[in-house]
C-alpha cells in the first residue's frame, strides 16, 4: 500500500536530540535544562490558533491518572491489587482487579477535570456521559485503561492505551455514543502510558510523536524521546504463533519468508511478542519491526478493539512514518459500528508492513523459498 506523506514534527529548540530507531543521545536534560509534560503542552497550546487551554486540561489529568496507576502498578505483590476481580468486562474476559482500578482512576481525573463530555472504556460495556443534561467538555475519549492485564501478576510490561476525538462545534446536550464513532483519521490526538522498566508516556497531536518518562524523584514526566521516527524496517516481528494454523495462507507465507535464512535481506529475522500490545508496539516502534494480530477462525475481525486500541496506535505509528494496515487497507479509515468493534492489525515499520500486505495480497516474492529448501 502507498506511504502517507507526513508533516514534520515541530519540537521546540530548548528540547534534546531527535530520537530515531537508530539510537538517541541524553534524555529529558540538554544544556542543563529539562522539559517537563505539562511545559512542553503549554508550548504547543500557545502556538495553535483558538486554542482555548482545554485540551492541555485533558492531557494534563491523564498525565496525574497514570502516575496513580503507575505508583499502583509499583505495589503489585505487595498490597492485594494483583489477581481476578471476580467479574467479567463486556469482552468476555475476566476483569483483573488493576483493571479497575485503572478504569475508575482514569474515569475520576476526567470526571474532576470537566473537559471531556464522553468516555469509553474496555472495562465498560457501554459509553460513560460525564453530565447527563448538557456537558461543556468537548472532547471524547476512548481508553483501554490496563492493556496487558493478564501480565500483572507474572511482572511483565502492561500500558495505558487513549484516543481523542472532538465534538462537533455546534454540539449541545448530553453526549451520545454516535459522537464517538468516528474513523480513526478524525481522532485529534493520541497516546499510550507504558509500565515497565520506566514509566513512559507517548502521545501525538498530528505533528510528530514525543515521548516523555516519569522522573520518580520529582514526580513529572520529562521529555526523553522527541520527534520519535520508526526505522524503515527492522528485524522483529511480533505475533502469537500458536495460532498458526487458522490464519490465512499469505500471512502464513509471510511467516516463513521472515524465518527464512537470506544473508542479503539479514533473515531471518526474530520474534518478540510479549503479549502486552503497548509492550510490543513500543519496542517496534523504537527499534523497527511489525506487530500483527490478524483475523483467524477463532475471531475472524480479529482480536484487537478498533476504536481504543487499533485507532490511537495507528495515528502514532503513522505519525513516527510507519504504516498500520487491516491487512486490506488502512485502519484510520475504517468506519466504526460499535464502540468495542475489532480489526485485524498489522502495524509497524512501512516496509514490513507493505511486505506483509504484499503476501496477504497473494503477491510473492521471486526470493520467498530462499535458504528453506532441504528445510
Amino acid at each position: 500500500m502507498p506511504r502517507m506523506e507526513l508533516p514534520p514534527a515541530h519540537p521546540s529548540p530548548a528540547s534534546v536530540n531527535v530520537h530515531t530507531g537508530a539510537g538517541r543521545q541524553s534524555a529529558a536534560v540538554t544544556g542543563g535544562a529539562f522539559k517537563t509534560l505539562e511545559q512542553f503542552i503549554i508550548e504547543q497550546q500557545d502556538v495553535t490558533a483558538g486554542s482555548t487551554g482545554q485540551f492541555s486540561r485533558l492531557l494534563r489529568d491523564i498525565s496525574v491518572a497514570a502516575k496513580i496507576v503507575n505508583r499502583d502498578v509499583r505495589k503489585a505483590g505487595l498490597v492485594d491489587i494483583m489477581g481476578d476481580s471476580g467479574d467479567i468486562n463486556v469482552q468476555g474476559e475476566i476483569q483483573k482487579k488493576l483493571d479497575v482500578l485503572a478504569h475508575e482512576e482514569f474515569v475520576r481525573a476526567m470526571r474532576r477535570g470537566g473537559e471531556v463530555c464522553l468516555i469509553g472504556s474496555e472495562e465498560h460495556a457501554e459509553a460513560i456521559p460525564m453530565r447527563m443534561d448538557d456537558c461543556s467538555g468537548k472532547y471524547i475519549v476512548l481508553m483501554d485503561p490496563l492493556d496487558g492485564s493478564s501480565n500483572v501478576d507474572v511482572n511483565v510490561s502492561i500500558g495505558t492505551i487513549f484516543s481523542i476525538y472532538k465534538t462537533p462545534d455546534d454540539q449541545t446536550g448530553p453526549a451520545s455514543l454516535e459522537l464517538a464513532l468516528q474513523p480513526g483519521r478524525d481522532q485529534v490526538a493520541a497516546g499510550y502510558v507504558l509500565y515497565g522498566s520506566s514509566c513512559m508516556l507517548v502521545y501525538t497531536t498530528g505533528n510528530g510523536v514525543n515521548g516523555f518518562t516519569l522522573d520518580p524523584s520529582i514526580g513529572e514526566f520529562l521529555l526523553s524521546h522527541p520527534n520519535i521516527r520508526t526505522p524503515e524496517t527492522g528485524k522483529m516481528y511480533s505475533i502469537n504463533e500458536g495460532n498458526y494454523n487458522s490464519w490465512a495462507e499469505g500471512l502464513k507465507r509471510y511467516i516463513k519468508w521472515m524465518q527464512a535464512d537470506d544473508p542479503a535481506t539479514r533473515r531471518p529475522y526474530t520474534t518478540r511478542y510479549i503479549g502486552s500490545f503497548v509492550a510490543d508496539f513500543h519496542r517496534n516502534l523504537i527499534k523497527g519491526g511489525i506487530y500483527i494480530y490478524p483475523a483467524n477462525r477463532r475471531d475472524p475481525e480479529g482480536k484487537l478493539r478498533l476504536m481504543y486500541e487499533a485507532n490511537p496506535m495507528a495515528f502514532i505509528i503513522e505519525q513516527a512514518g510507519g504504516i498500520a494496515s487491516t491487512g486490506n487497507g488502512r485502519i484510520l479509515d475504517v468506519e466504526p459500528r460499535a464502540l468495542h468493534q475489532r480489526c485485524p492489525v498489522f502495524i509497524g515499520s512501512p516496509r514490513m508492513v507493505e511486505m506483509a500486505d504484499a503476501f496477504l495480497r497473494g503477491e510473492y516474492p521471486a526470493d520467498e523459498f530462499a535458504g528453506t529448501q532441504g528445510a
